[in-house]
């Protein structure tokens, strides 16, 4: 049961772990909702201005998870040509290597951008900001400017405008993050770190006395100090992480190699290779703290979920390592606060069920126990690896991936051969899915693949890349647009609105793989086709994005032969031939 245990989280850690710190956009699964699937442009990038003086501005960028900027694509101009504003002081980015547009780098999470300024006489100013970036998925947002008024004296200034039409919030909290915190500590309460507390719980704060709504209210003065010493963690590792820009430096080998090392570390001892202990001095005295509190009483209660969250963290250290770096990287306080305070309530919450309901509610420990520790080992491993893809060749960090696939896969029985047990026949099957994955790594790897959830790269066909772009007609105005509309409509012809733009790496990618595909390319002969070129990302452009309720490329629309929009197979985002394929079968019925 603990190989299959460990198999399961693998099948879901390894190649999905790798996709959501996967910096390479993918394919999606399907036609996408603009509106459910893409957050609008102010959202996804959020801007503020942290400081300013007459010497320097300091601005920072937070990208919501999946979303990425163009290091190139910066622009920061001032309105008043007595102000020279000098060249931006970047951090390192993550480079990506893309067919089409070759070497480039960008920048996932936090981003503080430092502005040199010369203003000798101090004077009032409008700081314009000019960025762009796309999501993973495969939608590519135009340009977007933003505006900063600069007054005199200096202060802290804000953004003209936002999605709303309000004032940015940099310190906006994610309660979807708060949710998967407190999963997290629900998660860590079933681990031989946290398991022990269920006997001070019982025979110190309730004394044997479970069921009654004195002990719901004792619990409850225990678990609550408890997620408090977290809370007050988080926020110091948000206040901390702000000042020092955590994420901004980890960028540089000297430090992603020394983290991985030590999220390596920590999974070894997730292993039980070795144990991870306060030192003996200050362990004796919290626990000679422990028993002078005085049970039963709901101030002793309390100090003793104190003591217990300092007795637990150093136990649990590998997972809170991480949700501590992640924080960190966020620079947000309050919101770091409330994040590992959910995590003490989740790691609460199974205690309190206990006190309220009886150890019943609760499982036994046995074996089983050991599993939970060896799936963080694995997940930190997978974490491990994913820090070191950033300073590796694209290759070599798709061998690792291979490597602890297979290590897994080792460990789950696949090359035994002795007689086995139904569950560890199973285990031994799904192992061996392990190792093909493993074998398929290595082999993309040769080939010089960097794609964990494509590891084998995919020949291109040329056949007919040529003759890609015959038939297609490209307008970059609404005017243009309008005209083809009415001719398409007069004609009685079904029109496909393709939105490309030079910038779109995406765009490349379907123009390539899906309108040049031998199977898609005949059944295209119908429509008229037009590509609108959004590339320059003018007024009158973004205005028509607004008027379809499109973010930006790619896009692709249907009309009917009465000039009407089948909005019920739109496109928006990458998609492969097959989906592309699926979509015209339903435009067809439509027509």
């Amino acid at each position: 049961m603990r190989r299959l245990l460990s198999l399961l989280i693998l099948l879901f850690a390894l190649p999905a772990a790798a996709g959501l710190f996967d910096n390479r956009p993918s394919a999606t699964l399907g036609g996408l909702n603009n509106s459910a699937d893409f957050l609008p442009v102010r959202e996804a990038f959020r801007l503020s201005l942290v400081s300013t003086t007459p010497e320097q501005l300091k601005l920072r960028f937070v990208a919501e998870p999946g979303y990425y900027l163009y290091r190139h694509r910066f622009q920061f101009k001032a309105n008043d040509a007595s102000v020279v504003v000098g060249n931006a002081k970047l951090p390192v980015g993550e480079q990506k290597n893309d067919e089409y547009f070759g070497e480039v780098e960008v920048y996932y999470g936090v981003l503080d951008v430092e502005l040199p300024l010369q203003n000798p006489d101090n004077r009032p100013f409008t700081l314009q900001v000019t960025y762009q970036g796309c999501a993973d998925k495969g939608l590519c947002y135009p340009p977007e400017t933003e505006s900063f008024q600069i007054g005199d004296p200096p202060k802290p200034a804000t953004p003209l405008t936002d999605a709303n039409g309000a004032p940015n919030d940099d310190t906006a909290l994610s309660w979807r993050s708060v949710a998967l915190f407190f999963l997290a500590g629900l998660g860590l309460t079933f681990t031989p770190c946290v398991l022990p507390m269920l006997p001070i719980l019982s025979g110190v704060v309730l004394r044997g006395q479970t069921g009654s709504v004195r002990s719901f209210l004792l619990s409850l003065a225990y678990v609550l100090p408890m997620a408090g010493g977290f809370a007050v963690l988080g926020a110091l590792m948000g206040i901390f992480g702000a000042e020092l820009n955590l994420q901004a430096r980890l960028q540089s080998p000297w430090i992603l190699v020394p983290f991985a090392l030590f999220f390596v570390a920590f999974a070894l001892a997730m292993f039980g290779l070795y144990e991870l202990r306060l030192p003996q001095v200050l362990s004796h005295r919290l626990d000679r703290l422990a028993g002078s509190a005085k049970g039963g009483s709901f101030i002793g209660a309390a100090l003793l979920g104190t003591v217990s969250s300092l007795l637990v963290s150093p136990c649990v250290s590998a997972p809170l390592a991480g949700a501590l770096l992640y924080i960190s990287a966020s620079g947000d306080a309050l919101g770091g606060g409330l994040k590992l305070f959910a995590l003490g309530l989740g790691m609460g919450t199974p205690l309190i069920l206990f006190a309220t309901g009886g150890s019943a509610l609760l499982p036994r420990s046995g074996p089983w126990m050991v599993s939970v520790r060896n799936i963080f080992g694995v997940l930190l491993l997978a974490v491990a690896v994913w820090m070191l893809e950033r300073v590796l060749p694209g290759p070599i960090a798709l061998a690792l991936w291979g490597l602890l696939a297979a290590g897994a896969a080792l460990f789950l029985g696949t090359l035994e051969f002795t007689p086995k047990t139904s569950r560890q026949k199973l285990a031994q099957l799904l192992g061996l899915a392990l190792m093909v994955y493993a074998l398929s790594a290595w082999v993309g790897a040769l080939q010089g693949g960097s794609d964990p959830l494509r590891p084998l790269p995919r020949p291109v066909s040329v056949a007919g890349a040529s003759g890609v772009s015959e038939g297609w007609h490209t307008i970059a105005t609404p005017a243009e647009l309008d005209a083809q509309l009415d001719a398409a409509r007069a004609a009685g012809q079904p029109l496909m609105l393709d939105w490309y733009a030079d910038w779109c790496i995406s765009c490349k990618v379907i123009e390539r793989e899906v309108f040049a595909d031998p199977q898609i390319a005949p059944r295209l002969a119908d429509y008229r086709l037009i590509r609108f070129d959004i590339t320059d990302s003018n007024p009158e452009q973004r205005a028509l994005l607004d008027r379809y309720k499109l973010f930006g490329p790619p896009a692709i629309l249907f009309f009917g032969r009465s000039g009407q929009e089948l909005t019920e197979v739109r496109v928006v985002g990458e998609i492969d031939a097959s989906q592309f394929a699926e979509r015209l079968d339903r435009a067809r019925s439509s027509l």
